[in-house]
């Protein structure tokens, strides 16, 4: 009988240089179908496509972000139903992943330049929460998902009228972080200091300015 090969230190460090990989340079699948595949793709004006892609190119780094901080969370959640929730998450995030990439692409535009540096601040900071404990893990959760909602939400009202495709992704990319902060709340999140929202909502505006942009 051939006895189960036991996971090493280098093959966890192994996964997560793939997962990085896969994120930052790869282009992971979508396991949902394209929300936007039945929308008509309208013709924008040069300043509307502009605006609509660097509006993308923010949300595509956001996630970008999540993979990082909920891989990082993961990583060291001390619970396995902690560490189930945040890859569920992720798989959700991976859609939305590639989702903003392909709209990108339909807009004539890229990625952003700094993705690496994105994924490895965010992975930092996940590993660095998680450490904290479980019910802190999640609240970090909570409130990442919370400060995504209300960006979405922005975006949702500054999008060209007439882009009707980005518009259905970042529609359902809200029903899915609201979900994912209702059930990190109900695993038993715990609330965060004030300061550390202030902080994330900081560096998050700080993403967003470079990002539109580069």
């Amino acid at each position: 009988m051939t006895s189960l090969r036991q996971i090493t230190p280098l093959d966890h460090l192994l996964t997560e240089a793939q997962r990085a990989l896969d994120t930052v340079f790869g282009n992971p699948p979508a396991h949902r179908p394209y929300p936007a595949e039945a929308t008509p793709d309208v013709e924008l004006d040069v300043d509307e496509r502009r605006h609509a892609a660097g509006l993308m190119r923010i949300n595509h780094v956001g996630e970008v972000c999540a993979q990082g901080l909920y891989f990082g969370q993961a990583a060291v959640a001390r619970e396995p139903e902690t560490r189930a929730h945040l890859l569920e998450a992720a798989q959700e995030e991976t859609d939305h992943l590639a989702w903003c990439a392909q709209r990108l692409r339909e807009l004539d535009s890229r990625p952003s330049l700094f993705n690496p540096l994105w994924y490895a601040g965010s992975y930092t900071i996940g590993t660095l929460a998680g450490l904290r404990g479980d019910g802190w893990n999640l609240g970090f959760v909570v409130e990442t998902e919370r400060q995504v909602e209300a960006h979405l939400d922005e975006h949702l009202g500054t999008l060209p009228p007439a882009d009707l495709r980005s518009r259905e992704i970042l529609k359902v990319m809200k029903i899915d972080e609201a979900r994912h902060a209702d059930h990190a709340e109900h695993a038993g999140a715990r609330r965060l200091p004030r300061p550390i929202p202030s902080v994330m909502a900081l560096a998050s505006k700080v993403m967003k300015g470079v990002a539109y942009r580069l």
